[in-house]
């Protein structure tokens, strides 16, 4: 089973940063993708950045590119997403997803595994 646990999240001003950290348990982790997603009250869980664990491609939602960076470290199990230039709208609850594949996608139904979700909220 595998688990995953978030972090990092808080309440921060606009033009601030934060690091999400995630780390993943449970089972031997190879081919697989992390994914942040976040979800605001009242809209719909959106994909944010996505990594493959090896190889390290990524993907970015448009309105986070030149802002966000997510990375991984293999040997903590770990993926983080450094967050700058925050904006009010980045306020969400921020989820870490997991999928065994290689292929980065966008797709919350795609990922099999979630964390507990960590809150952002960014104050204007």
């Amino acid at each position: 089973q595998v688990q995953l646990v978030e972090s990092g999240g808080g309440l921060v001003q606009a033009g601030g940063s934060l690091r999400l950290s995630c780390v993943a348990s449970g089972r031997a982790f190879s081919n697989i993708v992390m994914g942040w997603f976040r979800q605001a009250p009242g809209k719909e869980r959106e994909f944010v950045a996505g990594i493959s664990w090896f190889g390290g491609n990524t993907n970015y939602r448009d309105s986070v590119k030149g802002r966000f960076t997510i990375s991984r470290d293999n040997t903590k199990n770990t993926v983080y997403l450094q967050m700058n230039s925050l904006k009010p709208e980045d306020t969400a609850v921020y989820y870490c997803a997991l999928r065994y594949s290689s292929q980065v996608v966008t797709t919350p139904q795609e990922y099999s595994y979630w964390g507990q979700g960590t809150q952002v909220t960014v104050s204007s």
